[in-house]
């Protein structure tokens, strides 16, 4: 994976979360994202997010599913036509 940088500082992984910078703050503060210091900077192993992108687009194909089941007849409901 030549050209793709394994650690990422805390701009570029709220760029690369889609999120604002205040968010990625908030969530290093309360643990929710690692990080390790390289003296001058927080950096971010962006691979502690695979399996939250691969639980993402399991959820995503779950509701796509869902929304396309036909709704079972309903033997109570009488045409009135």
């Amino acid at each position: 994976m030549e050209g793709y940088p394994m650690y990422l500082t805390l701009e570029e992984t709220a760029d690369y979360l889609d999120s604002e910078i205040s968010e990625i703050y908030r969530l290093v503060r309360e643990k929710q994202i690692r990080t390790i210091s390289d003296g001058e900077n927080l950096l971010v192993n962006k691979q502690q997010f695979n399996l939250y992108f691969k639980s993402l687009e399991a959820y995503k194909v779950e509701i796509q599913h869902y929304l396309n089941e036909l709704l079972p007849e309903d033997d109570n409901i009488k045409d009135e036509d």
